[in-house]
């Protein structure tokens, strides 16, 4: 029995060594002086200059947060309103079509919704005229469509939670629907709706099949650029780039974590205090 902890505890420690020893390895390459990705030669930041300083880098990072900041926010809006829909309109004609048709892409390929993305653009461009080339509005649609599923994924499990109880007795104190949405539903699944637009942001961010079938001459992202610098050998200045969206990556989970918690404890602390007030 006492050997049992002990392999546990070694399996977990080579789990995360396994998941993280390759990412410290590459933060602390990032600070090598060799032009040499691999090969040790001193400590140095100069990567980290020229990455700053190319502008074809500097470009796509900021086609990239453009894109998964707008899919990511119209993402959330349609995720949480499906999300709601689902959980509280338990009857309504077509309620299986539409729960299979949002949750269709979470198990579909990547590679299925990129070309099917294509040939809709395609035959749009032919029907209509438009779109007149592909790029951000065609990356940004493609990633609305399935980024939109996790969201609706988070909340609706949220949504279930949830004490309708407490919507029940706004309606009764005279509140209208569209106040017990905005006064009562939407503070309680905020936490839900935020984790829903950080793993949307995510997604978009380093989606690399279905932009690639979705974007064209002059639409860049910086997932491609880093795919097609890696295919050609892994330099310095990607492992800085790396290590940035790591800390940048880090730094947001770490934030979100703090807001949630706080925002879980105020939940909790509300529902004590409105518990003993009715007692």
């Amino acid at each position: 029995m006492k050997r049992r902890p002990v392999f546990l505890i070694s399996m977990l420690a080579f789990g995360f060594a396994f998941f993280y020893v390759p990412i410290l390895s590459m933060i602390v390459y990032s600070f090598n002086e060799s032009r040499l990705a691999t090969v040790w030669g001193g400590f140095s930041t100069r990567w980290y200059e020229s990455l700053f300083s190319n502008k074809q880098i500097m470009a796509a990072l900021l086609l990239s947060l453009k894109i998964a900041l707008v899919s990511a926010t119209i993402a959330t809006i349609l995720g949480t309103m499906a999300g709601i829909a689902l959980v509280r309109f338990t009857r309504f004609r077509g309620r299986i079509l539409f729960s299979g048709l949002v949750t269709a892409p979470l198990i579909m390929p990547e590679v299925i919704t990129g070309i099917s993305s294509l040939m809709f653009f395609i035959m749009l461009a032919e029907w209509v005229g438009w779109p007149g080339q592909r790029g951000f509005t065609t990356v940004t649609l493609a990633h609305i469509t399935f980024s939109m599923v996790f969201v609706t994924t988070v909340v609706q499990a949220r949504m279930l939670q949830a004490d309708r109880a407490i919507e029940e007795a706004a309606m009764d104190l005279g509140s209208r629907p569209w106040q017990v949405l905005f006064d009562v539903t939407l503070p309680v699944i905020f936490p839900a709706i935020l984790s829903g637009w950080l793993l949307a942001f995510t997604i978009s961010l380093d989606d690399v099949v279905i932009t690639s079938f979705t974007t064209g001459p002059g639409g860049t992202t910086l997932p491609l650029l880093i795919w097609s610098k890696v295919k050609l050998g892994v330099t310095p200045d990607v492992n800085a780039l790396a290590t940035l969206m790591v800390l940048v990556v880090g730094t947001g989970v770490l934030v979100a974590g703090i807001v949630l918690n706080r925002a879980e404890r105020r939940r909790v602390q509300d529902a004590r205090l409105a518990y003993r007030a009715n007692e």
